[in-house]
């Protein structure tokens, strides 16, 4: 994969629709790896495809406004978020883009555009707060990348790679039924 491919996995790990847990963490990783001169420009190009489709997101659901979060995010889930963002949440809302999955961080920004949070603060302090979690990624790939990659070659990796290829597959199919199901 390239850097642009990174941009582009990096703003599909942001969509509602494309899941993929840990994909952009674990391409980021593997990138580094083998070419660890290069981490600074794969933490800005997985930075950069987080925070497009991060906006994508976000534009979503400023247009689908407060009233209409719930045909994006399931009752149960909207609820919780709910509880998390306020007015005032930009700054916190993005520092939760931290966590790694399964967080349920896109959800998160479809409220914060639904919720009508300052963009240029939420989306600034998320591009902030992505270059530290790649940064951390990568710089520690970067420096660990022959153990990564000799643990990537063994069967148990191959094993939890394939239940995740298999979670992804239907958890896009899902996303991508509730999104055509939304639209009609």
């Amino acid at each position: 994969m390239t850097p642009a491919g990174l941009v582009v996995l990096g703003a599909l790990d942001s969509s509602l629709i494309f899941f993929l847990p840990l994909g952009i963490d674990v391409v980021l990783v593997l990138m580094t790896a083998r070419n660890p001169n290069w981490f600074w420009a794969y933490t800005l190009a997985a930075t950069a495809g987080s925070i497009l489709g991060a906006t994508v997101t976000y534009w979503l659901g400023h247009q689908a406004g407060k009233e209409g979060l719930g045909r994006w995010i399931g009752r149960s889930r909207l609820q919780r978020v709910q509880g998390q963002i306020s007015d005032k949440a930009a700054v916190g809302v993005a520092i939760l883009g931290l966590i790694p999955p399964p967080f349920p961080f896109t959800a998160l920004v479809l409220a914060a555009g639904a919720f009508k949070l300052d963009a240029w603060r939420f989306l600034g302090m998320l591009a902030v707060v992505r270059v530290i979690r790649f940064g951390a990624e990568s710089a520690l790939a970067a420096k660990y990348g022959r153990q990564i990659l000799s643990w990537m070659e063994s069967t148990t990796f191959e094993f939890v790679v394939g239940v995740l290829i298999v979670l992804s597959l239907v958890g896009t199919a899902l996303s991508g039924y509730r999104a055509l199901q939304e639209a009609q």
